[in-house]
């Protein structure tokens, strides 16, 4: 059931805070965006006119508590919300204090929940939150442009932040489109990718199909996965736990989820690990150096977790150079070295010049220690800062929303989290005009990479760790199809013979016949400066009639984030479709798959609401 509107009988005005300057935090990890403005402590920014924002549900009715809103539902409506979920702790409330930093904000408490609940009727509000992606990834003509080249990327931040969203009661039209990166929605989940073989790095699995929001046009998945180690067989970690812990952190939510997180990794660590410790707020501290992961140790970390408390600005700079130090200092050979970063983003101090920061974390890398970042809070997140500063430090970025969550990276997920196995992962895709008029990446618009860096072994591109999986979904406009682009001095299409069906063979004979496209993958091993190369051909005997659960499953999360994007290329794509897809699925025995199907059903509901 929907959780009761504990504001239902408040009238809520929302002062519209002016945003603050995006950073210009580019072109580690592949990020291809735009710079602007960088953002130092000293700036000061003019406040914008207040703006009365009038709650939906003294407008039309469309948010309504729980209780007013049952009897109305239509029966199929209360199907959607029949999933069983654990109750939500007294502690979910909303707290009424607020905070200096952000007068907008109030702690909320941290939901421990296994499905959620929806808050219907949450004074949501666009608050400082920053975003960055690029332009949306369109067509490109295979005649001209037959080379397709990415970054590897395992970030999940993205999916987690707008569930966040979703679960706060967002309408659609109150998510940010920037906030949505398809890629980290596909990425968010398991699929039954094929296990490397004795000797290979990784597993390759690839299908094509039909296009589920454009019946013209065919949808190619292919995948990635890395052996997964057990915690038993890990290398040794020597981890750094940067908090930040300013009055931005303030709130259960934040500085409370994030000690109740490293607790939970604390505890899957052994006597062979060490922990150090720094905080920064207006200042920076050593809270524990080199503490090791036996009984011990553990609760050493876990009591200078429970003595942090949040306040003051924000000295991101200072914190990161000393926690840097501390990870070098106890630095383990051929073991785990690793940063993690646990923040808002809001780093407002100490930091005369963003590409001096990147620059900085880009020269520590090479010292063999990671960088990885954990995102909390809502209304004042610098997603833009977090998730370039991950990248630079050849780490991965999450978003933690709740002890669920947390459990899935740092218990479930750990190894894959922590231990890297590839360093600068790449991937091109070169189609055969032959076959394919024209393609489109569907997201990564934040890892794409020129032709020529493929072969560059200077050029950084993502990590991937242990158990960790890749998923990449081109949509393919055919050879011969009625939208193809077609050039007038370039190379004629094929013919309409070839296009018309994918799974057929051709029988014009030719070197490449049958080949649609070649997957390209370069990597490096940990520590190495020279890449690996392999590569396999995609051919019409990978094009399913029938396609495979994971296939259907990864389309509909796609289809999903281009309608939360409001991506020009969305196609013919709805809600209700991806629901229609979903139920012809059996994911009764994945908990984060059954959470995605009740994400859609939520949204359905609200529009309807709305309406």
């Amino acid at each position: 059931m929907l959780k009761k509107n504990l504001f239902a009988t408040r009238t809520m005005v929302i002062v519209l805070a002016a945003s603050m300057a995006v950073s210009g935090l580019t072109g580690c990890g592949s990020r291809q965006t735009d710079a602007s403005a960088d953002t130092a402590a000293a700036e000061t920014y003019e406040e914008a006119p207040a703006a009365e924002y009038v709650e939906p549900a003294e407008q039309s009715g469309s948010y309504e508590s729980d209780a007013a809103t049952a009897a109305e539902a239509p029966a199929a409506d209360e199907a959607y919300y029949s999933v069983e979920s654990e109750p939500m702790a007294e502690s979910a409330e909303y707290d009424a204090v607020e905070y200096a930093d952000n007068s907008l904000s109030a702690a909320k408490a941290a939901p421990d929940y296994r499905y959620g609940k929806p808050d219907i009727g949450h004074d949501y509000y666009p608050g400082t939150e920053e975003y960055t992606k690029g332009e949306e990834n369109g067509f490109k003509p295979v005649a001209t442009e037959p080379l397709s080249t990415f970054s590897a990327d395992v970030d999940t931040a993205s999916y987690a932040n707008v569930r966040r969203m979703i679960m706060d009661g967002y309408p659609i039209e109150y998510i940010d489109p920037d906030a949505v990166r398809p890629e980290e929605f596909i990425n968010y989940f398991t699929y039954n990718l094929k296990n490397p073989k004795k000797g290979e790095k990784f597993g390759l699995s690839k299908e094509m199909s039909e296009c589920p929001w454009n019946p013209d046009h065919k949808l190619l998945m292919v995948g990635m996965k890395t052996k997964p180690i057990e915690r038993e067989s890990a290398k040794p970690t020597n981890l750094v736990f940067l908090i930040d812990v300013s009055g931005s952190m303030f709130g259960e939510d934040r500085l409370g989820l994030l000690q109740k997180s490293f607790k939970e990794l604390t505890a899957e660590l052994n006597e062979n690990d060490r922990v150090s410790i720094v905080t920064y707020a207006s200042g920076v501290n050593t809270v524990l150096e080199g503490a090791k992961g036996d009984e011990r140790g553990k609760k050493k970390i876990v009591k200078a977790l429970d003595d942090l408390q949040a306040g003051g600005s924000t000295n991101g700079e200072g914190g990161l150079k000393l926690a840097y130090d501390l990870a070098e200092e106890n630095f383990i050979e051929d073991g785990n070295n690793r940063v993690i970063l646990a923040t808002d983003g809001d780093l407002n101090v100490g930091i005369s010049s963003e590409e001096e920061l990147k620059k900085f974390i880009e020269k520590k890398r090479k010292s063999g220690v990671y960088l990885s970042v954990l995102g909390f809070g809502s209304g004042n997140l610098k997603d833009n800062k977090m998730e370039t500063l991950a990248d630079c430090g050849n780490g991965n970025y999450n978003y933690i929303d709740s002890l669920m969550e947390a459990k899935k990276v740092l218990v479930s997920e750990m190894s894959a989290t922590l231990e890297t196995v590839a360093d600068d992962v790449k991937l091109q895709v070169e189609f055969n005009p032959e076959y394919v008029n024209s393609y489109r990446l569907i997201g990564y618009e934040n890892r794409m990479l020129a032709a020529t860096d493929f072969n560059d072994d200077t050029k950084d591109a993502g990590e991937i760790g242990a158990g960790h999986q890749v998923i990449a979904l081109y949509e393919i406009v055919p050879a011969g199809a009625e939208n193809t682009i077609n050039l007038k001095y370039g190379k004629k299409g094929a013919t309409e013979d070839k296009a018309s069906n994918m799974s057929s063979r051709s029988g014009q004979s030719s070197e490449f016949e049958g080949e649609y496209a070649t997957l390209s993958v370069r990597y490096k091993e940990p520590g190495q400066s020279k890449s690996n190369l392999f590569d396999v051909v995609i051919d019409e005997d990978d094009y399913n009639n029938d396609p495979s659960d994971d296939f259907v499953f990864a389309s509909a999360v796609a289809e999903f984030a281009q309608i939360l994007a409001d991506s020009d290329n969305k196609g013919d794509a709805t809600l209700e479709d991806v629901k229609d897809m979903l139920e012809e699925l059996d994911i009764t025995d994945d908990e984060y798959k059954e959470e995605f199907e009740y994400l859609v059903q939520t949204l359905i509901l609200s529009e309807r609401r709305s309406y």
